[in-house]
């Protein structure tokens, strides 16, 4: 048992946990917590780590994944004392269980597999929450993929490993250098890129979403670059009563997803 912060894998933890540097050159990130190990691909596990509490009291499901990822994979769950447990943890309450994973590569093409894909594109936010309850939504509306510049919160970053609440192994994702070129890229493949903006129209009245469509979802103060605003095939907007003049982010990309998908759910049964 590891029973000391000294101890040099305990220390390269915590910088992975700390460095989004760090994190980048090992090509890794870390998540904990019962659900997050349980939904983990194991093929990704490379390093885990239990506390000593919880190495006594983990439920059979656990300990099962436990010995098929060391079984499978020869990756051998490191128990550490409580209180080192603790040091390394991200978290107020840890629940005794951490990873450390390979990080996950996609390509254009695994985002444009269906015939008709859903995506949404991401410039500059900066909350982590935001991002992680993005990816959330997408996957319970079925999006195929999210496109993200590199200017954006940390995908990384423990806060948003943590709100993505395990869509992050699920969802594929680009990480951009240049947002303009992936969305042009759409655009020639025929897929319509649609930004929100107050002159545009109304999502519930005669926008469709059933061909090949793409969300722009901009910083949560200053909303969409012109620039990246002007590349939209089309500009939309989510209805708002009273003196509301926008939504959260998070909350406007959910919004525009489940319209897509209500849409095609119906344009299935009709």
């Amino acid at each position: 048992m590891i029973t000391s912060v000294s101890n040099s894998r305990i220390k390269k933890i915590i910088q992975i946990r700390d460095k989004v540097k760090i994190r980048r050159e090992e090509d890794v990130f870390l998540v904990e917590g019962v659900r997050m190990f349980l939904e983990a691909p194991e093929e990704n596990i490379l390093e885990l780590y239990l506390s000593e509490s919880f190495y006594h009291h983990a439920s059979a499901e656990c300990r099962e994944k436990i010995k098929n990822t060391e079984a499978g994979y020869g990756v051998k769950a490191e128990v550490v004392a409580d209180t080192v447990f603790q040091k390394m943890s991200s978290t107020v309450t840890p629940q005794g269980i951490l990873c450390v994973i390979r990080q996950l590569h996609y390509s254009m093409e695994d985002l444009l597999k269906n015939k008709a894909p859903l995506l949404v594109i991401v410039e500059n936010l900066q909350d982590p929450g935001n991002l992680g309850t993005i990816f959330r939504t997408a996957e319970g509306a079925g999006v195929d993929g999210i496109i993200m510049n590199r200017e954006t919160a940390d995908l990384t970053n423990p806060k948003t490993i943590r709100s993505t609440m395990g869509s992050v192994y699920r969802v594929p994702f680009i990480i951009s250098e240049h947002l303009e070129q992936e969305v042009k890229q759409l655009k020639e493949k025929g897929i319509t890129v649609f930004a929100a903006h107050l002159s545009g129209r109304d999502i519930y009245e005669g926008v469709s979403f059933l061909e090949g469509s793409a969300f722009l979802i901009g910083n949560e103060g200053n909303g969409l670059s012109e620039e990246l605003g002007n590349l939209a095939t089309e500009k939309i907007k989510i209805p708002m009563e009273g003196k509301v003049e926008s939504l959260n982010a998070a909350i406007a990309s959910s919004l525009l997803v489940y319209e897509a998908r209500r849409q095609r759910k119906a344009g299935k049964t009709e």
